[in-house]
């Protein structure tokens, strides 16, 4: 690769060819960027929760079956009743985006959800 050809990806910085170059709402991505970009669970997607219900009526109860990233989130939140997300992400030492991809799961789930404090900041706690 000529180095006027290289492009760089806007996420992670790495050397992209420009036709292997994914452009995804006004980002120029690598294709492992563009995938977990793509990919990204959502909160909000009742077809999931209606799954993970279903799921869930089949054996899974409370909190078993978790990654071990989840159950400390799960645990996390129990104990200190709520926080914001920045909150979790450096109490457990992971990223902010991590914790939502985790919190999708865990709201499909039916176990956290997210509320918006008096304050006007987003607030994750548990749903029992």
């Amino acid at each position: 690769m000529e180095e006027e050809d290289i492009v760089r990806c806007q996420k992670c910085g790495a050397p992209v060819k420009p036709e292997e170059v994914f452009n995804f709402e006004g980002q120029v991505l690598c294709e492992d960027c563009y995938v977990e970009v793509a990919s990204r669970p959502k909160p909000c997607d009742p077809a999931a929760v209606s799954a993970a219900r279903a799921a869930r009526l089949v054996g899974q109860h409370g909190a078993t079956h978790l990654t071990e990233l989840q159950q400390k989130i799960y645990q996390f939140l129990k104990e200190r009743g709520q926080a914001a997300r920045d909150e979790v992400a450096q109490a457990l030492g992971v990223s902010g985006e991590e914790i939502e991809r985790q919190f999708a799961v865990l709201r499909h789930l039916e176990l956290v959800r997210a509320f918006k404090g008096e304050d006007g900041s987003v607030y994750l706690t548990t749903m029992r």
